[in-house]
C-alpha cells in the first residue's frame, strides 16, 4: 500500500533530520548538516532491508518507490537553494566545501564504471 511507503518515507526523513540537526550542533554550526541526505540513506538501507527479509508486499514495495521518486527531486531542489546565498556570504571555504567532494565524486565515477564492467564480465 501507499500509505506505508509513505509512513517509511516520512520516518526515514524525520531520523534524518535529527540527525542532521545534532551533526550541525556537533560541529557548532547553526544549520542541519546532510539531514536530506542522511534521510535519503535510511530510505534506501531500510528498503534493502525489507527486500533482503523478504518481509515487504508488493504494493507496499511501489508505494515505497513511487514516494521515493517523488522525494528525491522535491527535497534535493528545496535543499540546494536553502543555504546558496549563507554560503556564498560565507566566504571561500564553504564554496570549497561543496566544490571539492563534487569533483571527488565525479572523479571516482570512471573507476565505479571500471569496477562495474569488470564485475560483469
Amino acid at each position: 500500500m501507499i500509505i506505508r511507503g509513505v509512513t517509511l518515507l516520512a520516518a526515514c526523513y524525520l531520523v534524518g533530520q535529527i540527525v542532521g540537526e545534532s551533526l550541525g550542533k556537533l560541529l557548532k554550526i547553526d544549520a542541519n548538516v546532510g539531514g536530506v541526505g542522511f534521510a535519503m540513506l535510511f530510505l534506501i538501507f531500510s528498503h534493502n532491508y525489507l527486500v533482503k527479509k523478504n518481509i515487504i508486499d508488493t504494493e507496499t514495495e511501489n508505494g515505497i518507490m513511487f514516494w521515493s521518486k517523488m522525494y528525491i527531486p522535491v527535497i534535493v531542489a528545496m535543499s540546494a537553494t536553502q543555504n546558496v546565498k549563507t554560503a556564498i556570504n560565507s566566504g571561500f571555504i564553504a564554496i570549497l566545501a561543496g566544490i571539492i567532494p563534487t569533483l571527488l565524486a565525479l572523479s571516482a565515477l570512471p573507476l565505479i564504471n571500471k569496477y562495474i564492467q569488470k564485475t560483469n564480465s
